[in-house]
């Protein structure tokens, strides 16, 4: 095993009516003055804003509720939210929601602890040295924001908008409330997206440049069969508290990097995200469903890149699939097909066509390849260093 650095610090609080325990969380982590906040009307109509906020002020914490974060967060919220934050005097943020809310959390959190630069100054190359703590009560299992180290958001001042991540050990939560009965009111579409990105989380770790980390793969391989199983049966009925417990706990493992361990080596993070800079870009121009874009561009990067070590792509079909082809070729290509089967059960798309309900222009696809390089400006991967010209074969593959 190669050497690694690990931190999680995030306190998991895992189970039903643990919302119940925001406040005394807060305060444990010095809290007083709250920004809570949200995304659609949907928290406020099922209660469960009304319900934090009254636990949140029983104990004598002041509170500003702010909703309106859209999936994939833009930076006008951001600011928005960060102005309000500043002028309220916030020492806290909670964000209740998914990984859009999570993001933009910690796009005010940076902002609140240095309010002289502007929200996307960290997006665009200012280091985070401070920031304000933050808690989640995760309602979505998805991004695994909630444990993470990232933070994503979308540039809407961009004309075509443009969507950037970073990744540092600021961006983590103090505590995380995970009550898996929360996540049972969401669409179906939206549980098949989570599981889907929650896949890829570990996919994009699961096929590193550093090989050799077998309690890494165990541990991956087992999230991979879990969420195979547990998925599926989500979507299909949201009311199963097994499955939706599963999936909410994948969610978080899958993020909080125990399944890239010792793959790092000494670059910035673990793993290859190669799709996950595919997906970013198709929803920047178009608004997709993050979930959706992943698998839409999945296979195409699989087969295209799965030469430069056919071993590990049979090894993920035969541990995690159980195929027992003895080609290696041949296998990998039935792990493939299975994966794809398995974002079909979820109701996810398996092709650009699909997922844009059109199928995309050669313009189009040059628009989305100029996006994910920066403008021809950056290569992306490490199983498989992708240029510009791999990144369009790619896109024309999932076309």
């Amino acid at each position: 095993m190669e050497k690694f650095v690990y931190y999680a610090p995030t306190e998991i609080v895992f189970g039903r009516k643990t919302e119940e325990r925001t406040a005394e969380l807060v305060k444990k982590y010095g809290g007083s003055r709250v920004l809570v906040i949200y995304g659609g009307q949907s928290a406020v109509k099922s209660g469960l804003i009304g319900r934090i906020e009254k636990n949140l002020e029983d104990a004598g914490l002041a509170v500003l509720s702010m909703g309106g974060v859209i999936p994939n967060p833009v930076l006008s919220t951001a600011r928005k939210m960060a102005a309000a934050g500043k002028e309220f005097g916030a020492d806290f943020i909670v964000g209740v929601g998914g990984g859009s809310v999570l993001d933009t959390c910690k796009a005010v959190a940076h902002t609140l602890a240095a309010p002289e630069h502007d929200v996307w100054d960290f997006w665009s190359g200012t280091k985070v040295e401070k920031s304000t703590p933050i808690g989640a009560v995760l309602t979505i299992s998805a991004a695994g924001s909630e444990t993470s180290n990232s933070a994503v958001i979308t540039n809407d001042d961009k004309v075509p908008p443009t969507k950037r991540g970073i990744n540092n050990n600021f961006n983590r939560c103090k505590f995380a409330i995970m009550n898996p009965e929360l996540t049972m009111t969401l669409p179906k579409y939206q549980i098949g997206a989570g599981a889907a990105d929650i896949f890829m989380h570990t996919s994009e770790r699961y096929f590193p440049a550093i090989l050799g980390n077998h309690l890494t793969d165990e541990m991956a391989e087992g999230l991979f069969r879990d969420i195979i199983k547990y998925g599926p049966i989500g979507v299909e009925n949201p009311q199963d508290y097994e499955a939706m417990s599963e999936i909410m706990w994948c969610g978080s493992v899958s993020h909080v990097g125990l399944t890239g361990i010792g793959c790092q080596g000494d670059t910035p993070r673990e793993g290859d995200w190669a799709c996950h800079q595919l997906g970013m870009a198709i929803s920047a121009l178009y608004g997709a469903t993050h979930g959706a874009t992943l698998t839409a561009v999945w296979a195409a990067w699989s087969r295209y890149v799965r030469n430069e070590n056919i071993g590990r792509f049979a090894q993920f079909a035969r541990k995690v699939y159980g195929i027992t082809t003895a080609d290696d070729a041949e296998a990998a290509e039935e792990g493939i097909v299975k994966t794809n089967e398995f974002f079909r059960s979820l109701g996810m798309p398996l092709s650009l066509t699909e997922l844009l309900g059109h199928e995309p222009t050669d313009e189009e696809i040059r628009n989305i390849t100029e996006e994910c390089t920066y403008d021809h400006t950056r290569k992306i991967g490490s199983f498989k260093v992708l240029d510009y010209d791999d990144i369009m074969a790619i896109y024309n593959a999932c076309r």
